[in-house]
């Protein structure tokens, strides 16, 4: 099922399609967003929030699958194409692309028995944003 969420960064609001239901704490129809740290200081909610994100790419394995789907043509990859890159088995890589998922930061769609991996640009650009 894929659901749109949206998040209001600065002047700017964007849309991400996601297949997962919103985490808990989480509207339907929201994307949690971060102020920067240097703007005010973060509540417990988003505290928590941010660290799971930022656990999901505190992982090497994970860290190159965003720069293989980043690379990859069109900024889509099929899990077939990432296993080689990573010599991690299948099992292995679907599990890191799960994590990813949860975080927000990929989005996922099947096409037969294929799964296909699009970063979210938006939730990169909130964390780069948060840490700038």
């Amino acid at each position: 099922m894929s659901m749109s969420h949206g998040c209001r960064m600065g002047d700017v609001a964007t849309t991400v399609q996601q297949d997962r239901p919103p985490t808990p704490g989480q509207e339907a129809g929201e994307e949690p967003c971060w102020p920067a740290l240097s703007e005010a200081p973060l509540r417990r909610a988003d505290a928590e929030t941010l660290a799971g994100v930022l656990r999901a790419i505190a992982d090497p394995a994970r860290l190159q699958l965003i720069s293989l789907i980043q690379a990859a043509r069109g900024g889509e990859a099929c899990v077939c194409d990432l296993v080689a890159p990573l010599g991690l088995s299948q099992p292995t890589v679907s599990h890191h692309l799960k994590v990813l998922l949860d975080a927000g930061l990929v989005t996922r769609s099947r096409r037969g028995s294929w799964a296909y991996y699009r970063l979210v640009p938006e939730r990169l650009a909130a964390l780069a944003q948060l840490l700038a």
